[in-house]
């Protein structure tokens, strides 16, 4: 098989429903795209993969009229455009899911998909189509089951994510942007909505789709177009026959083994730093129980809605546990107790780290220290030298760029954000870290960065529990593996001993090994 071509070539053959060219972006000391090239024929999947900082999420905002171009050209259906505003973007047939999703919680499903162009009549809405039309979306999306008139804030996060893709559904669209959205699926609703997708190409409109998991390209994409640096390094190769390997050298300039670091041999000396027995919440898990060791990374394989999440919460006191103990080194915390855990050594990197970890438009330095703060109190003052200079030995440590402690956290690509909140908890030298997707939303060249990371910090002694969607994660990760389904661990086996094959097996089946 030949090369595929490293510099951007156009499309051969049909005519373009969009094309980008030239396109440049400046923001306050940032050149976000320099000279970006984007081609998508009627009709295609055409892939759009990048690093973090590779200026994925710029383009977008710039195709969706939410940023305007400093400089470059826009043309749609084969007529030069301007997209002064989100709503001309909608007008042209343009939708837009993105990755942190713009939904309002206290409206009901239906309301939110339809929200802006409800169905009226005489200047009324009529409640009851625009429900039967949210189903009728649902439905179409393989979801029947998400009642239109549920109030948004109740859905899980995969919930809000089918929401999210009826919205843009509903503006009868010719080209739909798809930031990440697999991010919080499970492997059958993923392939539910590569379902959808085909059906959607299949009728001639254009999916343009972003995400990490390289292996989702392969099964998805007709083409794909790489981004790095904000300049488009390849266009138009084939998402089927290009290799895995090149990909990931034109995203990060280098070659990267996809391999994850290795176990320490023996099992960890000494009694559990966390001892989890019988932990129950109604309607979420039941009778979980687990030891984990200084130096151990257990991991939490399981399908979305297993009941992962609940019980990490549960264990950290963001939940109140109905039965149950967690013990950290050999001390019983009061269940419901965030302030109970933290004070133990436990520290917590919960998968939605935008909205529950993170304080996206204060200092880097701010976010890694608010754990701490009675460490920097003096006479009733914060010593913010003294903050400065603790986050900043800490971010030092994790290789976080660009440098800069006073830097919004929201200016971070999202493995450094990442970082940022393990920075944290490194801080308060917490001995149980518990990580709930740590690499989603990362690219690869930080996801490997990562995964060495967490095993340094294994080695140093911290006790880890891993909640990942990714199944090959948790086992290459992790020391043992539970497996949960409905709520319930089916088993707890060393990581050497299972293989993805076993964990679908099992989690389908819902039959202990």
């Amino acid at each position: 098989m030949t090369n595929p071509a490293t510099t951007p070539q156009p499309a051969t053959t049909g005519r373009s429903l969009l094309r980008m060219q030239g396109i440049v972006k400046h923001f306050p000391g940032v050149r976000a795209l320099d000279g970006v090239d984007l081609e998508v024929l009627p009709g295609e999947v055409h892939c759009v993969l990048g690093q973090n900082g590779a200026g994925k999420s710029t383009l977008i905002k710039v195709l969706s009229g939410a940023h305007q171009p400093d400089d470059g050209t826009i043309t749609w259906e084969g007529e030069p455009v301007r997209l002064p505003h989100p709503q001309s973007a909608m007008d042209l047939g343009i939708a837009t899911i993105y990755q942190e999703l713009d939904l309002v919680d206290g409206l009901s499903v239906a309301e939110n998909i339809f929200l802006g162009h409800e169905p009226r009549t005489a200047g009324f809405v009529r409640r009851h189509a625009m429900r039967r039309a949210a189903a009728d979306l649902l439905a179409r999306l393989g979801h029947p089951e998400v009642d239109p008139a549920t109030e948004v804030g109740r859905l899980s996060a995969a919930g809000k994510q089918i929401v999210s893709m009826a919205r843009a559904l509903s503006h009868d669209a010719k080209l739909i942007i798809m930031d990440e959205p697999s991010a919080v699926l499970d492997q059958q609703e993923v392939q539910r909505l590569f379902g959808v997708i085909g059906d959607l190409a299949a009728s001639g409109v254009a999916v343009v789709y972003i995400s990490h998991r390289l292996e989702e390209i392969r099964q998805i994409g007709d083409r794909v177009t790489v981004l790095k640096d904000g300049r488009t390094v390849a266009a138009g190769l084939s998402a089927a026959d290009t290799p895995t390997s090149e990909v990931i050298r034109l995203m990060t300039g280098r070659t990267i083994a996809h391999a994850f670091p290795e176990r320490p041999t023996g099992r960890p000396a000494g009694g559990p730093v966390l001892s989890v027995r019988g932990l129950a919440r109604p309607g979420e898990f039941a009778d979980v129980s687990f030891d984990v060791h200084a130096g151990e990374i257990v991991g939490l394989a399981g399908l979305v809605g297993s009941g992962r999440s609940e019980i990490l919460e549960t264990i950290f006191g963001a939940r109140k546990a109905a039965a149950g103990t967690v013990t950290v080194n050999g001390v019983e915390l009061r269940p419901g107790s965030i302030a109970a855990a933290v004070s133990a050594g436990l520290g917590l990197c919960p998968e939605e780290r935008k909205s529950q970890a993170l304080v996206l438009d204060d200092a880097i330095f701010r976010n890694v220290t608010m754990a701490s703060l009675g460490t920097f109190a003096k006479a009733g003052f914060l010593d913010r030298a003294a903050e400065r200079s603790a986050a900043e030995e800490r971010l030092v440590d994790l290789d976080v760029r660009p440098a800069g402690v006073d830097r919004l956290v929201r200016t971070l690509s999202g493995g450094n954000q990442q970082k940022v909140v393990l920075a944290r908890w490194l801080l308060r030298e917490c001995k149980v870290l518990l990580l709930d997707e740590p690499t989603r939303g990362v690219d690869v060249g930080a996801r490997a960065q990562l995964y060495e990371l967490i095993r340094e910090l294994a080695d140093a002694g911290l006790a880890v529990v891993l909640v990942s969607s990714e199944i090959t994660e948790v086992i290459g990760l992790s020391d043992r593996v539970l497996v949960v389904s409905n709520g319930r661990v089916l088993t707890d086996t060393p990581a050497s001993e299972i293989t993805e094959h076993d964990v679908l097996g099992m989690v389908m089946e819902g039959e202990v090994a």
